[in-house]
Order: structure tokens, then sequence, then C-alpha cells
């Protein structure tokens, strides 16, 4: 079972280090808020990424294997992630900052852990991800269903580590940040998540009409 643990948690870590767009908006609300933020703002995408690993492990990710789900999931999570990045450049609520040398622009812990949370959510498929790795390590490593929600136990405890301890570092770097600069973080994390959604949207649609393309029994509808 301990190598279960090892091959879990160090799965997890390989995972986190393909960053994306949540770690840059986990590294934007720790630059701009506080440390308790930040916390909440991980322990929102934990919370996600281990209600994917559930459903995962209770074989949910067969279901969205089917390509009309996928592309609608696609689409909509896409979408999801060009409107926060939207929202992130539009809008900064700079109404009520808190007092300290190098004030954080506003603290709402309950809408750090919400946004996080929502956000993370936003990628539906990555059950069929986790349904994948799970699949794989039953093969290859002849793992049993305890040893997999084991495994997804401590891969999805990588998330808090690696997260947490990124949010402590950049919060103690916080105040050797001007506001302004502050700010325009908060501009170009928008617009990086903005391009990922555009991105990830381009890719579905044309992976979509190369297989309409390709398949001769594709319904024209």
């Amino acid at each position: 079972m301990v190598a279960v643990v090892l091959n879990g948690f160090l799965t997890g870590l390989i995972l986190q280090i393909a960053i994306g767009p949540v770690f840059f908006f986990i590294l934007n609300i720790s630059l701009q808020r506080t440390l308790v933020d930040g916390w909440l703002a991980v322990i929102g995408v934990t919370l996600a990424d281990y209600i994917f690993i559930a459903l995962a492990i209770l074989g949910v990710g067969k279901l969205l294997e089917n390509p009309r789900v996928k592309f609608t999931l696609g689409i909509i999570s896409s979408l999801v992630l060009v409107l926060f990045g939207l929202f992130m450049m539009i809008w900064t609520d700079s109404s009520h900052p808190i007092s300290g040398p190098n004030p954080p622009i506003a603290s709402s812990p309950l809408s750090s852990f919400i946004s996080a949370f929502l956000l993370t959510l936003s990628s539906p498929l990555t059950i069929v991800f986790w349904t994948s790795l799970f699949a794989t390590k039953a093969i290859e490593k002849g793992y049993v269903q305890h040893q997999l929600t084991c495994f997804g136990i401590f891969a999805g405890l990588a998330t808090p580590v690696f997260l947490g301890s990124s949010v402590t570092l950049l919060s103690l770097l916080r105040t050797s940040i001007s506001l302004p600069l502050l700010k325009l973080l908060n501009i170009a994390v928008g617009g990086l998540l903005i391009i990922y959604g555009v991105i990830r949207l381009g890719k579905i649609v044309m992976n979509t009409g190369a297989v309409e393309k390709t398949n001769p029994f594709s319904d024209p509808g």
C-alpha cells in the first residue's frame, strides 16, 4: 500500500507541473489578495479535483466519452474560461483596500473559494482523463478498487501541497510588488484565460470538423 500512496502522490505532483489556467488564476489571487484568499482558492481547486477523481472512480467518465457530450462540455468549458478572463480584465474592485504597505485589491475569501472551485469545474472532461489514468494503473500495476481509491486520494493531495506552497511563497512576495503592477497582472491573467479558452474552443471545433469529414456515417444535421 505504501507503493500505491507514493505512486499516487508523485503522479499528482507531475500533473501539477503541467501548469494551466487554474494555476495562473490562483497565482493572481495570491498576489492581489490575502494569504487566506489564496488558501481558500486552493481548497476550492482541491475540492473540485476530488469530485472529478471520485466520479472517475465511479466510472462516470465513460458516459462523457460520447462525442456529442464531449463536444457540448468542451464548448461550455471554453466559454467559461473566456468569460472568467473578460470578467478579470474588465472588473477590478479597488473600492475597499486593506491596510498595509502594499494592500491587496479586495479581500473576499468566499469569492476566492467559489471562483477557483467553479473555474476548476469548468473542465468536466477532466473526469475522462482521470478515468483513463485509473484504467492504465489497473492494467499496468494490477490495482484493484481500494488501491485505485487510495491512489486517487494521494494524487489529489498533491494539489494542496503544490498550490499551497506556491500561494504561501507568492503571498510573502506580494508586499514587494507595486499595486499598479498587481492590477496589470490582473489584466494579464484575464487575457491568458481568454487565450486558453479560445485555443481550446478552436481545437474542439477543428477536431469535430475533421471527424465529420472522415466519418461517412456522421449525422449531417
